[in-house]
């Protein structure tokens, strides 16, 4: 129980709980790039995967006239991880190597200068790999959930039109911050 007179804030200062609540405030930050580079893109193909399964369609309640549950949301969750990490990975065997093919580098850095530069080269990570992570992990994501989605509904122009934008985009956003990242780092490490 919080002394009386006392705000909230000053409460946990005094207990010493004060500082586990900025932490918890730092893990979530710091887990938004994991979220945007692999649950996102997951949850879009689990989108695409979702006219194939009964349960999928259950997980997300569109099977029936409910919400989706909590453990629905879970599995969810779970699902798109796991979606995410085997997109990550089949980014990495295309849209990796199309990058390096097509004029971007691949790099060449010293990591003996990496012990006293640690958190700068994980904060280049954060603000550009992961992003460079969710657009071409997205560009994946949203081809093949368009094509699940056309293999049951029909193919339908408009919407290959706009995937086809979408995945310009993507592209695009995945070559900038992929140079950038590259680029940052290299200045961080040398060669």
């Amino acid at each position: 129980m919080l002394m009386s007179g006392l705000s909230s804030a000053e409460g946990l200062r005094k207990k010493g709980t004060w500082r586990y609540a900025r932490q918890m405030k730092d893990i979530t930050s710091a887990n938004f790039g994991l979220l945007i580079a692999y649950v996102l893109p997951g949850f879009v193909l689990l989108g695409g995967i979702e006219p194939y399964s009964e349960t999928v369609q259950a997980w997300v309640g569109q099977s029936s006239a409910e919400a989706a549950s909590v453990g629905g949301f879970l599995y969810v969750t779970v699902a798109s991880v796991g979606l995410g990490q085997l997109v990550s990975t089949l980014r990495w065997l295309t849209i990796d190597s199309l990058h390096h093919r097509t004029g971007i580098g691949k790099p060449s850095w010293n990591f003996r200068r990496l012990k006293d530069k640690v958190e700068a080269f994980d904060h280049l990570i954060q603000i550009h790999y992961r992003y460079y992570q969710w657009h071409a992990n997205s560009l994946i994501s949203v081809t093949l959930a368009a094509f699940l989605r056309w293999t049951v509904n029909g193919f339908r122009w408009k919407e290959f039109a706009l995937v086809v934008t979408v995945n310009c985009l993507l592209y695009a956003g995945s070559r900038d911050t992929l140079d950038k990242y590259y680029r940052r780092v290299e200045e961080l490490l040398g060669r």
